[in-house]
């Protein structure tokens, strides 16, 4: 069991830096589309070699497509709410949703039960949801994004795609490699992305000038981030391993106030923990 839960700890580390990367580039839309294009040309010939040589049902093929959907619907999302909020703010919300949303709908519609820890955790995450979205304070805004609801909005958005697409995913595995499935996941991705792309194609010269170093890291860390996971969902069950790779929540929100310059440090800090602690209870003991 110790090796899929450190690659799912080295996964949560790997998506914190891509997405501070992305944080901090100038169109984040062109900056997501360039780290993914590069894996998707890289990994095309391992899909096309793979299902030549192992055609799949036509249902298993359906699979594959929504999984493609639901990237597409990923990417753009994750494109827009990176250009409303800020990293500490957004990025938690944007893992915890997930975590939150499968105890919830199980309780509800699948007749589950929870134990004592699994509440405590629910209300540590909700906690942190509410303070991070500025709900209830009445102290002015620095700017315009600080106590905007739209951005936690968009975040709550990304999470819920989120919680799909790894459930999704999670049955492809069962008819195609990590490699291959991640390939189809890029190219989902990447379609998400491509009509904003073509509409500000002068920013792709200006992105690349400017962030060459980071949008060639961005291009290792985030395919690898996931890759890591889908190889530890192979070697563990998900709802022991999805919990630990949050984590890097806590992380991405360190990086946003430390290297983002970001506000309301402590405040951000604390609830990035509580959540994360939120996720831990639901995930082990929940």
């Amino acid at each position: 069991m110790l090796l899929p839960i450190l690659l799912v700890i080295a996964s949560g580390m790997a998506h914190a830096v891509w997405s501070m990367f992305t944080k901090r580039s100038r169109n984040k839309s062109v900056f997501l589309w360039s780290i993914m294009m590069v894996a998707t040309i890289v990994l095309l010939p391992v899909l096309i070699t793979e299902l030549w040589r192992n055609p799949l049902t036509a249902g298993s093929y359906g699979l594959l497509l929504v999984s493609v959907l639901l990237q597409a619907i990923y990417s753009w999302l994750l494109s827009k709410t990176y250009e409303l909020g800020d990293l500490s703010q957004i990025y938690p919300i944007m893992r915890g949703t997930s975590t939150l949303l499968v105890p919830i709908i199980g309780v509800i519609f699948l007749s589950e039960t929870l134990s004592i820890f699994g509440w405590i955790g629910i209300i540590c995450m909700l906690g942190g949801f509410i303070v991070l979205s500025g709900v209830g304070s009445h102290s002015k805004p620095s700017n315009s994004h600080i106590h905007s609801k739209k951005p936690v909005l968009m975040a709550l958005c990304v999470g819920l795609c989120t919680t799909c697409y790894v459930f999704v995913d999670k049955l492809n595995l069962q008819h195609i490699s990590p490699l291959a499935l991640l390939e189809v996941t890029n190219i989902g991705f990447v379609i998400g992305l491509t009509p904003a792309v073509l509409a500000s194609r002068k920013m792709i010269w200006e992105e690349l000038r400017v962030n060459k170093s980071t949008i060639i890291l961005g291009s290792i860390l985030n395919p690898g981030s996931y890759l890591l996971f889908l190889f530890a969902m192979q070697q563990a069950p998900m709802a022991h391993i999805s919990p630990i790779r949050e984590i890097g929540t806590v992380f991405a929100t360190f990086l946003g106030i430390m290297l983002l310059k970001e506000q309301q440090g402590f405040k951000r800090i604390s609830c990035s923990i509580v959540i994360f602690c939120g996720i831990l209870l639901i995930g082990i003991w929940g």
